[in-house]
């Protein structure tokens, strides 16, 4: 499917919605100035604070011809130009940085500007070590960090036509960005969230149009791993969930698969479980960590074990998962282990808090 593709079925949903087009401003409407964003810090000198700049100076120099998405194409009021990313922590500073390297103008939105300058620095290592490792050119990595601004003010997200929620796996937390959304967004945007595990249509509900609302569920470290899960939930409109799916694999370039809107998708549905039991077999001592991961590399040609797995994707991500997927289905593979709670409890959250099974 072409990347044109993309901004036709976008433009049948926004068709579909009968709401107003952009040609069809009211005559002496104005839109609200844009609010303070945090800018990206000078990456070659290192100076510059992560002080407030308008993020009405985000894209300077645009001409007439744009680049969407990483390919050559004329503006038009239907393409998918400007996507907006809710967090810039691991999940949502990848996603804003496959976004960015796509062609894509990117805002993401932090709570405050410490947490802002800590998303860019994230994304910026990121980049780093894309270029290092020869998997990108040193100038589409400044094409990209330049396409990306971040904000702490959610109303800046008035003109994103897409919009996808990378916020922790709190089912509250999200309904409230939702519903928050709901009302800055335009009425034919679309609202994905990146939830590894909670049914979509919980969120979905918190809008005024559950319709326009689809799971996007990326997988970390985002710029490697190439799946996408896309959550049709009861009530997602068809041309959105076709939207979604054409942007992420002809655009960002992933691998698609479609789920249903049940707890935790496919992939986690089949996942947690298996590190749940590997966790429970290192718990009653039947093996040690070491042992039982390299059971799973060397017997069953896994690229990692169960336990160095689990402290990858984060202790207190896969602890949340299991309970979703235990309040969803109550059947005890879904249980998590004691362990895993005592640990998440303790700190010992895995690679990012420098430990977890293992030590780092």
């Amino acid at each position: 499917m072409r990347v044109s593709v993309v901004f036709e079925l976008v433009a049948r949903y926004r068709l579909s919605t009968g709401y107003p087009q952009a040609t069809d401003f009211p005559p002496g409407a104005t839109r609200r100035a844009p609010s303070p964003a945090v800018a990206w810090r000078d990456a070659d000198t290192g100076s510059g604070e992560t002080g407030l700049t308008s993020a009405a100076r985000r894209n300077p120099g645009r001409s007439g011809r744009d680049t969407v998405c990483g390919k050559g194409h004329e503006q038009g009021e239907d393409d998918v130009q400007r996507i907006g990313v809710i967090g810039g922590g691991t999940m949502g500073a990848g996603i804003a940085e496959v976004a960015a390297r796509a062609g894509g103008d990117v805002l993401v939105l932090e709570r405050d500007a410490a947490a802002a300058d800590a998303a860019v620095d994230r994304i910026g290592k990121s980049l780093a070590r894309a270029v290092k490792s020869g998997r990108l050119e040193q100038a589409a990595a400044d094409e990209a960090r330049a396409r990306i601004t971040l904000t702490v003010n959610i109303d800046d997200f008035a003109d994103r036509e897409l919009v996808i929620e990378a916020a922790p796996e709190i089912e509250s937390l999200k309904a409230d960005f939702f519903a928050k959304l709901d009302a800055i967004v335009s009425p034919d945007a679309i609202l994905a969230t990146n939830t590894s595990s909670i049914p979509v249509i919980r969120i979905a509900n918190a809008t005024s149009n559950p319709g326009r609302v689809v799971g996007v569920h990326f997988f970390n470290p985002v710029p490697v791993l190439p799946l996408v899960e896309i959550v049709v939930t009861l009530k997602t409109d068809r041309a959105v969930a076709d939207a979604v799916t054409a942007y992420a694999r002809d655009v960002l370039g992933k691998r698609t698969i479609e789920s249903k809107d049940q707890a935790g998708f496919i992939v986690n549905a089949l996942l947690i479980p298996y590190l749940c039991n590997a966790i429970r077999m290192f718990e009653t001592g039947f093996a040690s960590a070491e042992d039982i991961d390299e059971g799973m590399v060397s017997g069953c040609a896994h690229p990692m074990g169960p336990l160095r797995l689990t402290d990858t994707v984060g202790l207190d991500v896969t602890l949340a998962v299991a309970e979703s997927l235990y309040a969803e289905f109550g059947e005890p593979q879904y249980a998590p282990p004691v362990l895993l709670r005592r640990m998440v409890e303790a700190g010992y959250l895995g690679r990012k808090a420098g430990r977890g099974f293992y030590t780092y």
